[in-house]
């Protein structure tokens, strides 16, 4: 098989625009290496690591290196993807992996934007301002994380697949943002564009959900 073909095995249909574009052509190579070993990594512990370098993103953000903070987001967000193409790869794929992953995901995701919103205070923001801001992030996050995970179960389909509206708010998307903000050194506006992108993907897909569930209603309706 080619090497395009075993890495499009390895990558998701719904993967976001920066896993597409940069994220899968890292991780895939990463984890051709790991898979070819003679005693492979668990995916778990992959994803433990990958949670490590997000949630050390938000301590480096914290302690005054945004640069290191935004580094370690995007190469987290990178080796996030090595856990589930290792599962893939290696026929290892589980419920419980993916639920260790969506929790830790959340964890170090809390983390990264706490981190950065001190990194926002110690740049001269207003403690409030930055609290605010940081704390519309969070539940912007989640959201978009609540809305995939309770839209695909109603829907029977994953919510990216549902409508015009891409994975433009996907963790990838968002932690590159995260990236850039910190090599801009713009915490604050880091976190405003995580927090807007959030919560407006939310609306807008819960709108496409909406009109989605109701026509497969309707259509289950005149079948009977």
């Amino acid at each position: 098989m080619s090497s395009r073909g075993s890495a499009a095995r390895l990558t998701k249909s719904t993967d976001g625009v920066i896993s597409r574009l940069i994220n899968r052509r890292i991780s895939t190579r990463i984890t051709r290496v790991l898979a070819g070993l003679p005693r492979p990594p668990s995916p778990d512990a992959v994803t433990v690591v990958a949670s490590a370098l997000v949630a050390g993103g938000g301590l480096a953000f914290a302690t005054g290196h945004p640069a290191a903070g935004g580094l370690l987001a995007q190469l987290g967000s990178i080796i996030d993807g090595v856990d589930g193409e290792l599962a893939r790869a290696l026929g290892r794929q589980s419920r419980a992996g993916a639920l260790l992953d969506t929790v830790l995901d959340r964890l170090a995701d809390i983390a990264l934007l706490f981190g950065m919103s001190l990194a926002a205070m110690a740049a001269g923001h207003r403690p409030l301002l930055a609290a605010a801001v940081a704390l519309l992030a969070a539940t912007g996050d989640l959201m978009v994380s609540y809305i995939h995970a309770v839209g695909e179960k109603l829907a029977q389909r994953h919510p990216v697949l549902v409508g015009r509206i891409p994975g433009v708010a996907s963790r990838d998307v968002r932690l590159f943002i995260a990236f850039l903000a910190g090599l801009t050194g713009r915490p604050l506006e880091g976190l405003a564009a995580i927090a807007l992108l959030g919560h407006g993907y939310t609306v807008a897909k819960t709108v496409e959900l909406l009109g989605y569930i109701e026509e497969q209603e309707s259509r289950q309706s005149k079948a009977h």
